[in-house]
């Protein structure tokens, strides 16, 4: 018999050599995950925010069967196909009334990399070859490739590429003591006319810490920056189909994006797919006689039938009442959650907008993706039967729409018990 080989996989956002093996999962259903060794976990985390409806959904998944039989995969550019058309209809039909087509990737990172690049064509195209600059926000994040990741925070994840990532102008996120201060600093900036465009992840920066901010802090410099002519660009892949409460976090603002990035729940957790949907006004600075102003951007699996057939199904799914009313229950039973931490000295900061939740654990050091407490955490749950994967000691639900009550009360007192767990043995004299 041969001996067991390494993994020939390498595994994202893992350190190889410190990593634990990983664990092999053979199936799925609603919220639970099935490992290969005969464990549950309930996915808590969603999958990395991506499974909206709960795992191997019948619905999804007889959409891509049934799409699978007729039309698997078609060359986008000069073709097209009913699924990709029906998807860009639907989603026009809930984004704001201006927006007026859909451009289709493959994930989040490259949703990213179309607004950026469609932001500063649209000046290019006019013959304004000064309006270059970008704003961003401290503690970004906006995926791994060159431009999302320039437009990202600094930190240990673009370390090894600083020195190629183009120049962006960061501003702190509002808050209630800093957005005077904030409000200048923008105000200046849109002075120099020499702004193209402002990238922001609405109420929540996901992999910065799920951090929070408030609605009309944001809409004012949403506001400021249109006046001043500059593209605002919405980065919805982890807040967008419902995570905040309503379809998009940019419904919470009166003043609306003018593109905005969509991917991870786009499809229910089923296939890779990513999304730009564009104001009507920039995609008609790009129809044009000219072939210089042409949008020259796409890739292979461009409106992947299948990933688009599970997307429409996942739309479907997502509007129906039984979803909006699962969202409104999730959100209610964090929201009712919350006061049993009041009293913790070691669970800070404790929030939740919609269907998210987090906190930030204190027992030592300072809040930091890279805390030592984060596997510990996830440690603490995985051997519970839960997947948490704490940002640092940032610990977050964002559980699928199906989870129900008792599962949700499982979690709950988990926490609960962590928090117990870490006192007695960090801080109890």
């Amino acid at each position: 018999m041969r001996a067991p080989i390494e993994s020939p996989i390498w595994h994202p956002f893992t350190q190889m050599k410190l990593a634990a093996p990983p664990i092999e999962i053979s199936s799925a259903r609603g919220t639970l995950l099935q490992a290969a060794d005969g464990r549950q976990f309930i996915d808590a985390i969603s999958s990395w925010w991506v499974n909206l409806h709960g795992h191997a959904h019948p619905v999804i998944a007889e959409a891509i069967a049934a799409q699978a039989q007729q039309l698997e995969q078609v060359i986008f550019a000069g073709f097209t196909h009913r699924p990709a058309m029906d998807l860009a209809h639907g989603l026009l039909q809930i984004l704001p009334e201006h927006f007026g087509k859909i451009f289709f990737s493959d994930n989040g990172s490259t949703a990213v990399e179309v607004a950026l690049k469609l932001a500063l064509q649209y000046w290019h195209n006019q013959g304004i070859k000064d309006k270059t600059q970008i704003i961003a926000f401290e503690n970004a994040y906006h995926g791994d490739t060159f431009g999302a990741m320039s437009v990202g925070a600094r930190s240990a994840f673009s370390a090894a590429f600083e020195p190629l990532l183009f120049e962006v102008t960061f501003l702190p996120m509002p808050d209630g003591a800093n957005h005077a201060a904030v409000e200048a600093q923008l105000a200046g900036l849109l002075a120099t006319g020499r702004v193209a465009a402002m990238i922001f992840e609405p109420l929540v920066q996901g992999a910065g810490g799920m951090r929070m901010h408030e609605a009309h802090l944001l809409d004012a410099l949403v506001e400021m920056a249109q006046a001043a002519q500059v593209i605002c660009i919405a980065d919805e892949v982890m807040t967008g189909f419902g995570r905040t409460g309503r379809n998009f976090a940019s419904d919470y603002l009166q003043h609306k994006p003018d593109l905005i990035c969509l991917s991870k729940g786009i499809t229910g957790g089923f296939m890779p797919l990513g999304v730009t949907a564009c104001a009507q006004y920039i995609y008609d600075a790009f129809h044009a006689t000219e072939m210089s102003k042409t949008f020259f951007h796409g890739h292979s699996y461009t409106a992947n039938p299948l990933a688009c057939a599970a997307a429409n199904a996942s739309l479907g799914l997502l509007l129906s009442p039984d979803c909006q009313q699962n969202i409104a229950r999730i959100s209610q039973a964090h929201q009712n959650f919350i006061p049993n931490l009041d009293r913790s000295r070691i669970a800070r900061n404790v929030r939740h907008m919609g269907t998210i939740m987090a906190l930030d654990i204190a027992v030592h050091e300072g809040t930091s993706y890279f805390h030592s407490l984060r596997d510990e955490i996830y440690d603490f749950f995985l051997a519970r039967g839960v997947l948490i994967r704490p940002l640092g000691n940032v610990l977050y639900l964002m559980p699928p729409y199906c989870i129900t009550n008792a599962e949700l009360d499982k979690i709950y007192g988990l926490i609960g018990d962590l928090i117990i767990y870490l006192y007695d043995k960090y801080l109890r004299a």
